[in-house]
């Protein structure tokens, strides 16, 4: 896809199927790395939330990008246990608001996604090196930014976003945990990956997969 083609509900769609494909197959694994420094449900409940986002676009495809991120923000709110719904949802009905009625660009999809990461911000309150999803959603977001006004097109800027997040999830080892019930355990949460940096990871691979192909 090239930084000018057009980004519509189909694609977004396919984007949001991948997504969800990913953490289906990484549920346990996800859970996994939320039993060292959280509650160990992680994964499942992405899982049933991102397979609630899919029933419910298939069951009313929505009219316009606004309305599509609306959808899925509310579903994963109302689906979601813990934390990751009021942040994941946070991050989707942001998104709605950033977008028009009719199709975008690259231009429109990276100002969506930093109106979104900024909506997490504000909710729970993160900050660089926190150890949370924002520590791979920032670099990715700032790599994004930086191809896209480089003039690279919009799978290249992706594939560089989406590097930048696995290496800022793969930070997140390192740090000691200040947000959530992993801050709990101060020095101990060191070692240990956060699974929603690695959700997110996620999140920006599968665009760069889907919106990548042709590109």
């Amino acid at each position: 896809m090239s930084a000018d083609q057009d980004i519509d509900t189909t694609v977004v769609t396919e984007w949001l199927r991948e997504f969800a494909r990913v953490i289906a197959e990484n549920a346990q694994y996800l859970s996994d790395l939320d039993a060292a420094i959280g509650d160990a449900d992680h994964g499942i409940n992405m899982d049933r939330g991102m397979s609630a986002v899919i029933a419910a676009l298939d069951e009313a495809p929505p009219a316009d990008l606004p309305a599509l991120f609306k959808k899925v923000g509310m579903t994963l709110v109302s689906s979601v246990g813990g934390a990751s719904g009021p942040l994941y949802g946070t991050l989707f009905l942001r998104m709605a608001t950033a977008f028009g009625a009719g199709s975008a660009g690259a231009t429109e999809l990276a100002k969506a996604l930093r109106a979104g990461v900024d909506g997490v911000v504000a909710r729970g309150r993160a900050e660089a090196g926190d150890k949370t999803m924002f520590d791979a959603l920032a670099p990715a977001l700032d790599a994004l930014d930086g191809a896209l006004a480089s003039g690279a097109a919009l799978a290249t800027a992706l594939r560089e976003a989406a590097a930048a997040a696995d290496q800022g999830r793969e930070a997140t080892e390192s740090m000691v945990a200040r947000k959530g019930r992993a801050s709990y355990l101060g020095q101990r949460s060191v070692g240990h990956i956060d699974p929603g940096a690695t959700s997110s990871a996620m999140l920006i691979t599968a665009a760069a997969k889907v919106f990548g192909v042709g590109g």
